[in-house]
């Protein structure tokens, strides 16, 4: 379940920490946290500090699961427990080497034996989007390689206001012309207080009628003023229920596209063995 989302501040994070949370009941499930350290919440939500991180994970050598499952933090929640791979060094220690195709997250996950894999992207996907169609090399984004995963199931971030719808309606129509899996995608309207505004009553209604599925998350003041490290995070009744609308909604767009019970997915294939010349 790549995260996604067209601008900055549309709850990325904040989506993909509480869909882990409900997923964690039925599916051994991971955050992949793919932004830069410095403007990530990621290592303080997990006290991630604590476990040895993306840096202990180089991506051009072979990992074994247990080295794998030993970098990721657990996060504790009523659900069930689970992992999450960051970077929780030092602040000022040099940026990782990070890969930035898709398909190597997925291969980690799946070395790392985890069920679900839930991927806080950092990536605006309107520009990434038009920045490929325009491209002469025939590049791909990185939107469309998430998305065309096996078993993906998106989920399109945005803020309930009217800057955040307009993002958000312009990337459904990137994704649109780009052929990209509009029905097994989920969006997430965020931050509405009380009955969503007008705007975002709008944009649901036309949404839903060309996605799987439209979420309202209604703005939490604990989160907004704490953020989801406390032990258990004080998230609010609507906001826990919501929460479960969204894993259900993302159930529901797997089955429908992919079968019901869900099948195993691709394992990628292995390394060839390395050719070590006789002494």
């Amino acid at each position: 379940m790549p995260v996604l989302a067209a601008a900055g501040g549309s709850a990325r994070s904040t989506v993909a920490h509480l869909l882990a949370d409900e997923l964690a009941e039925v599916a051994d499930t991971v955050v992949f946290d793919l932004a830069p350290r410095l403007g990530s919440p990621w290592p303080t939500w997990t006290g991630a500090a604590q476990a040895a991180g993306l840096a202990a994970l180089p991506h051009d050598v072979p990992l074994t699961r247990a080295q794998i499952r030993a970098a990721a933090a657990v996060r504790r929640a009523p659900q069930g427990d689970w992992d999450v791979l960051t970077d929780g060094r030092e602040w000022s220690a040099a940026p990782l080497a990070l890969p930035a195709p898709a398909a190597a997250w997925y291969q980690l996950a799946a070395a790392g034996g985890w069920q679900a894999l839930v991927a806080d992207t950092a990536h605006p996907i309107a520009h990434d989007l038009l920045a490929a169609r325009c491209a002469d090399d025939g590049a791909s984004s990185l939107t469309r390689a998430w998305c065309e995963l096996p078993f993906a199931v998106p989920v399109l971030c945005a803020q309930a206001t009217a800057d955040g719808v307009q993002a958000l309606q312009q990337a459904v129509m990137l994704l649109h012309a780009e052929g990209l899996p509009l029905q097994r995608t989920v969006v997430v309207l965020a931050g509405s207080d009380g009955r969503p505004p007008a705007v975002a009553r709008a944009a649901a209604t036309m949404l839903s009628a060309r996605t799987s599925a439209v979420v309202h998350l209604p703005h939490d003041a604990d989160i907004r003023a704490q953020g989801l490290q406390a032990e258990p995070a004080r998230i609010r009744t609507r906001t826990r229920q919501a929460a479960r609308d969204l894993a259900t909604a993302v159930l529901y767009a797997a089955c429908q596209a992919f079968g019901d019970p869900l099948p195993a997915a691709p394992q990628p294939a292995p390394l060839p063995p390395a050719h070590v010349p006789a002494v």
